[in-house]
């Protein structure tokens, strides 16, 4: 009994372990779906006959992969690891079994919605957030009951200091709720389509800003949360520095939410953006080694236990991986190494060292850790344990590796020049097939990461068996006073702090929204920023639907719409991008990877029966193609009945059609459409002008022509 407990009623409740369950078995059950799908797709990029018909193309389900490991694999972890920890370091039940059960199926069903709607080609195109309008809304609302949940535990709870873990779980509320609103204002043209409100380069900012925060605070605090807690409880040990603590964590939601430009370097997004982008990344660096650093130090004079623990073991290489991409962060934002390593495989090794590394170790070591314990017995087989470790870890170097040479590779056949001056690999398709081979290993790494998940399973399945779920965990502890008197020591203004949740959560959101604030709006206010060009103009009503089958299609997860200004670029494409020339598209598709080659120049390049041949049947036109066929579009009537409603939205986020021409807008589709399909049949191509490839191969030829020169 300590000093602040006399005098105080002993009061005894029950812990809740069944939400944190079922939030456990829903992280294993989804985080073996988005392996699978991931090991499905990475084969794809070498054996494209593994697409499977629209439904099942690499451009619908790698949404689907990236959503179920970030919000359906990841986020359950996060979501099993805070109601366990919040439960014990509060002293407090959860402030309401009900929200707790709305909380659960509410997200698992926003991740079966998404699992419908991805391969169903209803995608808003913004990574990570491909979700459409309806989604959003209930992800919002879910969270809300998430955040009700949380702050009424904390305002009820029997520990009057909160602990470092809890401030990661209350940043990590506020910030998502920030970054999911904002990126997600759009206007609804129907229940499954809807446009962005922001247009091109201020799109892009706004997208990335939300990407790399999403990053940030769905990935990295929660878990740094969650390594507070737990890694102290499986060591035995104090978390090494209370003061490192604190200066890492107001460092990092400082600095993160800066660092996004990062993603936009050399692109059409104002210098002054990218700047900040490349400084605040660099400096990101200090606060997170600064939690790296904390975390491996909590174990000196433990290392022995390391040796025997294969559940640490787990720890601390996610740890380190958490450090390697922490670091690779910053030196991927210095514009030297971005111009080789933006949009090439490189990027896909570094999210993935965190992704499979951090994200995906700590939440094993978690399970192995927490589950035993609501089952009240001892793992089934701590063998298991430790060859799913090894099977992992290999599992992780043979994806990642590959995927640095391929990158580095890649970097450097674009860039390569002959004696005379020329492009030495001039067809794009040539650079795709020297990596070939690393796709090969990619995906066999994918494989080993996957068995040793289905192991886990499998003991997870044999632990609970032999033990008996202790849903309601009984404990005990005093109240908490009503009156407080702080000593000598509690009076430091961080301790008073840490006493005050809801000034916490103040403070907290002030300090995450003072980069966002500089950033965005200055871009989004300041007409100076973005240069108009008088040359360009709307996209024509065919081209406006053809661009939407191209965001159904998936087409930006392979192509980028953004020439960067460097000479094997303009050669290999055409003009750089230009900012002017975006100021219509909702939502822009600059696309962050190029498996295929650049398409912003596109327009004028190829017939229309080169782009007609080049989508039914890829290889006749680039033998070797790695490209899926899109022989559906041929057959598939284009639906036009939202055209209309589609060119008013337009009309309110500013797009200048008149009245004129929305009423002349089916007219005028359906006499282009004809044109296309009239020129095609002189190439002796038989297709009906209202089949949906008509309607992309306009967009296609509208690709960067309003600024070349006739």
């Amino acid at each position: 009994m300590n000093a602040e407990s006399v005098g105080r009623e002993l009061e005894h409740f029950e812990y809740d372990n069944k939400i944190v369950r079922n939030f456990g078995m829903a992280t294993i059950v989804w985080g073996i779906v988005g392996m699978l799908v991931g090991v499905i797709i990475a084969s794809q990029l070498f054996n494209p006959n593994i697409n499977m018909g629209q439904y099942g193309s690499f451009g619908r389900i790698r949404p689907l992969h990236t959503n179920a490991i970030i919000f359906a694999f990841v986020g359950n972890a996060i979501f099993m690891g805070v109601y366990y920890s919040l439960q014990r370091l509060l002293k407090a039940r959860m402030f309401s079994d009900v929200l707790s059960k709305i909380h659960f199926w509410g997200w698992q069903l926003i991740i079966v919605a998404a699992a419908i709607t991805l391969p169903l080609g209803m995608t808003t195109s913004h990574e990570y957030a491909e979700l459409e309008w309806p989604i959003d809304i209930a992800i919002t609302v879910i969270w809300v009951v998430f955040g009700w949940n949380m702050f009424g535990t904390i305002l009820r709870r029997r520990e009057r200091h909160l602990y470092v873990a809890i401030w990661f779980y209350i940043a990590t509320f506020v910030t998502v709720a920030v970054l999911h609103i904002f990126n997600s204002v759009e206007i609804p043209v129907s229940w499954t389509k809807s446009f962005y409100a922001y247009a091109g380069v201020q799109d892009a900012l706004v997208q990335w800003w939300y990407g790399h925060n999403a990053v940030a605070f769905f990935l990295t605090t929660p878990f740094l949360g969650l390594m507070y807690y737990y890694l102290p409880k499986m060591a035995n040990r104090p978390i090494y520095s209370y003061k490192l603590s604190i200066l890492h964590f107001w460092a990092l939601i400082f600095i993160y939410i800066w660092a996004g430009p990062h993603h936009l370097l050399y692109t059409s997004l104002p210098d002054w953006a990218q700047s900040l982008g490349t400084a605040f990344s660099v400096m990101l660096l200090a606060p997170s080694w600064g939690g790296m650093l904390n975390g491996l130090l909590t174990l000196r004079g433990a290392w022995d236990k390391v040796r025997e623990d294969a559940i640490l073991k787990f720890m601390v290489v996610g740890i380190t991986c958490y450090g390697m991409a922490t670091f690779e962060g910053p030196m991927l934002s210095f514009k030297n190494i971005n111009a080789i390593a933006h949009y090439t495989d490189w990027i896909v090794a570094h999210v993935h060292i965190g992704g499979l590394g951090w994200n995906g170790f700590l939440t094993f070591a978690i399970i192995y850790w927490l589950i035993p314990r609501i089952y009240n017995t001892e793992i089934f087989s701590k063998k298991l344990i430790n060859v799913h470790f090894w099977i992992g870890t290999l599992g992780i170097a043979f994806y990642a590796i590959p995927m640095y040479i391929s990158g580095f590779t890649q970097g450097l056949l674009w860039s390569d020049y002959t004696d005379d001056g020329f492009l030495k690999y001039g067809n794009f398709l040539e650079t795709t097939l020297q990596i070939i081979p690393m796709h090969y290993m990619r995906a066999f790494g994918g494989l080993l990461y996957l068995s040793g998940a289905i192991m886990m399973a499998y003991n997870v399945f044999r632990t609970v068996r032999q033990g008996s779920l202790v849903a309601d965990e009984p404990t005990e502890a005093f109240a908490l006073r009503s009156e407080f008197v702080p000593n000598a020591r509690q009076k430091y203004w961080h301790k008073w702090l840490e006493r005050k949740p809801i000034s916490l959560l103040v403070a907290s959101t002030i300090v995450i929204l003072i980069g966002g604030i500089v950033e965005i709006v200055p871009l989004i206010t300041v007409s100076s920023n973005i240069k108009t060009i008088d040359s360009v103009k709307p996209y024509t009503p065919l081209e406006l639907e053809g661009r939407d089958l191209y965001i159904r299609e998936g087409c930006v997860n392979c192509h980028s719409q953004m020439i960067r200004p460097f000479r094997h670029e303009t050669d290999r494409y055409g003009e750089y991008s230009k900012a002017g020339e975006f100021v219509y598209d909702h939502p822009f598709l600059w696309g962050s990877k190029r498996t295929g080659p650049d398409l912003h120049r596109e327009g004028g390049k190829y017939s229309n029966a080169w782009h007609f041949n080049h989508m039914v049947d890829p290889e006749t036109m680039s033998p070797g193609s790695i490209m899926p066929k899109y022989d559906w579009l041929k057959d598939q009537d284009l639906n036009t009945g939202d055209l209309r409603k589609k060119m008013e939205v337009m009309q309110q986020l500013g797009v200048p059609y008149n009245e004129e021409d929305l009423e002349k807008a089916q007219q005028q589709l359906e006499n282009q459409a004809k044109g296309i399909a009239d020129n095609l049949a002189k190439d002796g191509i038989d297709v009906d002008s209202n089949k949906e490839i008509i309607a992309l191969i306009a967009y296609l030829q509208r690709l960067g022509t309003d600024i070349k020169t006739k």
